[in-house]
């Protein structure tokens, strides 16, 4: 097993550093995604690494977005190293990669709920809602919901923590066409992936 925190010195514009990616730009309209070994958890990147976590982040992802592609497009070309640039092709890269559309970020993270956990069971404990909507009586911690919730929230960066939002509000960010296509398709991909796992 390889640990990979930090990404090789690259002869491409570096875009931004996340809690576990970092992105860099390509030539054309495309991205380069580099998943690290960095763990964030609660919004804090820990400081012991995962070893090999980003070629498992990154084969995940790939097999996720092939196999929900029908349900909605998304940016992903490629994961092979052969698809960068001469000098971009180091082999400690292998695996980690997606090279990618560019595309235009919504502000809004969507979360389907299926299941009263983490933040909504806090939520659901002391109020007897999630994420401001009233939930069923009588729950427990992670008791399944009756149907999914979409539970938006913001998207921090890094050393902010992200905001649970009310649907009212992705709205106010987002419009709301965006937010009812952002909610059927959350829905939709939370549906099929559930099937998958069943």
């Amino acid at each position: 097993m390889s640990t990979l925190c930090d990404v090789p010195e690259l002869p491409l514009e570096h875009l931004h550093r996340g809690k576990v990616r970092e992105l860099f730009a390509l030539p054309g309209d495309r991205l380069l995604m580099v998943a690290t070994d960095r763990l964030s958890a609660f919004d804090v990147v820990m400081d012991e690494p995962v070893p090999d976590k980003g070629r498992v982040l990154t084969a995940m992802s790939a097999w996720w977005f092939d196999n929900l592609s029908d349900v909605v497009p998304n940016h992903l070309l490629s994961t092979s190293l052969a698809d960068l640039p001469d000098g971009a092709r180091d082999p400690r890269l292998a695996g980690r990669i997606m090279v990618c559309r560019r595309a235009s970020m919504l502000p809004v993270e969507c979360i389907v709920r299926g299941h009263v956990t983490g933040s909504a069971w806090r939520e659901y404990s002391q109020r007897g809602t999630i994420h401001s909507m009233r939930a069923p009586a009588g729950l427990r911690e992670a008791d399944r919901l009756p149907e999914p919730m979409f539970t938006p929230s913001t998207k921090a960066e890094v050393g902010d923590h992200d905001e649970n939002i009310s649907f009212d509000r992705a709205v106010g960010i987002v419009g709301g066409e965006i937010a009812e296509q952002l909610r059927a398709v959350s829905l939709e991909l939370f549906a099929r992936a559930s099937d998958v796992v069943a």
